[in-house]
C-alpha cells in the first residue's frame, strides 16, 4: 500500500523545531537558516491542512495536532538514524539480543554488569521472547535459545551449555518431604505439589525420562498449580508451594544462596542452550558479546548431583 507522506525536509524541518522550541535551534541543528525551517514548516502546514504552532515566531507554541506528530516522528528518525548507523558501521550502534524471559531475568540479568563494566560503549538491547527463536525467525542480531542438542554444525550457532533439570524445593518443604530417590517423585500423594509452568509443561516428563522414573499425570483436578512463566513457578517454589523441575542455571543462584534445595540433583535433558547470530560474518561488537558470552557459559558451576543421576 503506498501512502502519500509530505516532503521529508518539511518533517524534519518541523520534528526538529518542535523538539528543540524555537526554529532557530532546529537552523542550528539541521545547519540551514531560520527562514529554511520557517518555509519547511509551512509547506508542512499547508500539506497537512492544520496548524503546528501557535504564538509567536520568539515563543512558538505547539498546537494538539503538533503534540500528536512530534513524538511520532522523533521516534521515527531515531529509527532511522539506528539503522543508518548499523549499514553503514556495523562495529557501532545498539546490540538487539534476544532470549527466553526467564533466562533473561534469572541468568544474563545478574551478570550483564559484568559485560557494560568491560565494554561500556557497547549498548545491548534485551527483548524476550517464549516462541520459536530458530534460525528461520531471527528479527535481531541475536538470540539464546534452547535446541535439542543434535551435534549439528551450524555457522551461525555457538553453544551454551547442556540444560540439565533437577527438582528443587524450599528448605522447610525438603525436610518435611525427605526426598532420597527419582522414584519418591512419582508417588500419587505428591501430584498436588507438583508446580508446572504453561511455557513448558512437559518438565516433569522430560525429568522422568532422563532419570527413568515414570512419573504419572494425575487427573486435571488432582494436578498441582500451573504458571504462567518459569519465575512464577520458582518464586512459588522458594515460598513453599510445591516442587519445580527447573534447569541448573535458572535456580543455580537460588541454590547456592540456600533459597531452594535440589536433594535429587540434576540430569542432562538432552537440550542444548545455544546462542544464535544473526550473520557469521564479521560484526565486532556481536563477536565482543558472544565471546563474553562464552567466557560466562564456562564459569557457571557443573550441577550436583547429576553425576550419580546419569
Amino acid at each position: 500500500m503506498s501512502h502519500r507522506l509530505p516532503p521529508l525536509s518539511a518533517l524534519r524541518a518541523f520534528e526538529a523545531a518542535a523538539r528543540l522550541g524555537r526554529m532557530t535551534a532546529a537552523a542550528d541543528e539541521l545547519s540551514v537558516t531560520p527562514g529554511a525551517i520557517s518555509r519547511q514548516v509551512r509547506q508542512l502546514e499547508q500539506h497537512l491542512g492544520v496548524a503546528l504552532f501557535d504564538g509567536s515566531k520568539a515563543r512558538p507554541t505547539l498546537t494538539p495536532a503538533a503534540h500528536v506528530l512530534q513524538p511520532v516522528l522523533t521516534n521515527a528518525f531515531a529509527h532511522i538514524a539506528d539503522a543508518v548507523r548499523e549499514v553503514s558501521d556495523p562495529s557501532r550502534g545498539p546490540l538487539d539480543v534476544a532470549c527466553f524471559s526467564t533466562f533473561t531475568v534469572k541468568w544474563l540479568i545478574p551478570r550483564l554488569f559484568d559485560f557494560q563494566a568491560q565494554h561500556p560503549g557497547i549498548e545491548v538491547r534485551l527483548r524476550t521472547t517464549d516462541a520459536d527463536t530458530g534460525a528461520g525467525r531471527m528479527h535481531g542480531d541475536l538470540a539464546i535459545t534452547a535446541e535439542e542438542a543434535t551435534g549439528a554444525r551450524d555457522a551461525n550457532k555457538e553453544r551454551l551449555f547442556p540444560e540439565h533439570l533437577g527438582p528443587v524445593l524450599s528448605p522447610e518443604l525438603a525436610q518435611r518431604l525427605a526426598l532420597h530417590q527419582p522414584a519418591d517423585l512419582a508417588a500419587p500423594a505428591l501430584a498436588p505439589l507438583r508446580l508446572h509452568t504453561r511455557t513448558r509443561r512437559n518438565a516433569w516428563t522430560m525429568w522422568g525420562a532422563a532419570t527413568g522414573t515414570t512419573v504419572p499425570l494425575p487427573p486435571p483436578s488432582q494436578t498441582g498449580p500451573e504458571f504462567e512463566h518459569y519465575y512464577f513457578t520458582l518464586e512459588a517454589a522458594v515460598r513453599g508451594l510445591g516442587i519445580a523441575v527447573s534447569p541448573w542455571h535458572l535456580v543455580m543462584d537460588d541454590v547456592q544462596a540456600g533459597r531452594l534445595v535440589a536433594p535429587l540433583g540434576f540430569v542432562a535433558s538432552g537440550y542444548d542452550y545455544v546462542v544464535r547470530r544473526r550473520t557469521s560474518g564479521p560484526l565486532p561488537r556481536l563477536d565482543v558479546f558472544c565471546d563474553w558470552l562464552l567466557a560466562q557459559a564456562a564459569a557457571t558451576p557443573a550441577p550436583p548431583g547429576w553425576q550419580q543421576l546419569d
